[in-house]
Formats: structure tokens, sequence, C-alpha cells
């Protein structure tokens, strides 16, 4: 059972099945390789793509995966406390998904969301970054897809 205050683990996957989701209309989807599993491309003016990585294990914890997020953006790590008030979460039918949404500070700002499925043999991360104009046209259906996530 998870934690006070943290996202409960979803069932873990029986061997050999696989993340799928429904990809948004006009989106595109291309294969990835190594640790990226896959690249979708929403179709929206600007700059933006969705990166969808798979580690084994927890790689870390939600608050280092988060934190590692933010610095990736220039922004300062959080603590447990803030770590929960930035968290929101949904529902997939592959287990619950914690979704961060971070916005870089200073002239040329990066906006990243990050939704995140863990259990204790994998974890995924689907990160919708680029231009903050470019990712707020695409957030509706990056949530919407992230509520899609199913292994198959």
């Amino acid at each position: 059972p998870a934690a006070e205050g943290e996202v409960p683990l979803p069932p873990k996957p029986v061997q050999g099945e696989r993340l799928a989701w429904t990809l948004p209309k006009g989106w595109t989807e291309t294969k990835g390789s190594g640790m990226r599993y896959a690249t979708l491309q929403p179709s929206v003016k600007g700059k933006c793509e969705v990166s969808v990585i798979t580690l084994s294990g927890t790689f870390g914890g939600e608050l280092a995966n988060v934190n590692r997020w933010r610095g990736q953006i220039g922004l300062a790590p959080v603590d447990e406390a803030a770590l929960r008030k930035l968290r929101t979460a949904l529902t997939s039918q592959a287990g619950p998904v914690a979704v961060y949404d971070f916005t870089s500070e200073g002239a040329a700002k990066t906006r990243m969301i990050v939704g995140m499925l863990a259990n204790a043999e994998s974890s995924w991360f689907l990160k919708l970054n680029g231009d903050p104009d470019a990712v707020s046209a695409a957030r509706a259906n990056f949530v919407t897809c992230l509520g899609t996530l199913r292994f198959e």
C-alpha cells in the first residue's frame, strides 16, 4: 500500500504486456529506442513533444524524479510537503497516474507536464515538454491521453 500522500502503485503488468494509449486526433507517434519507448507529436503550433520513457524499478522514487525534472528546466528542488501540493492524480486502466506541471522562470520559458505511472517492476514517464504556448495548447489532449493508459 502507498504511504499517506503518495500515489498508490498500479498492478504489475503481466509478462509480455506493453503500455498502450489512445493517440489524440491529429497526433503522430514514432517508436523509440533505448529508454525512449515512443515519441508523440501533438498537432499544435509551436515546439513541443511527448517523450514516453520506461525504466526498471521505481527509479529513485517520486520526489527524486520530480526534482530531476524541475532541474531540467532550471527550477529549484522541492520537499515532500511541496510535492503533495504539486501533484494531481488521475485514473487510467493501467493504474493511477501522478501528473506534474512546471513552467521555468526567466526570459526563455519552458513548460513541462509529466505523467508518471510506476510499480515495483517499472516506471513509465510521459513528458510533454516545449514552448509554454504549445504545451498549453496540447495540455487537454495530453491529459486525456494519460487517462487512456492501459497494458495490452
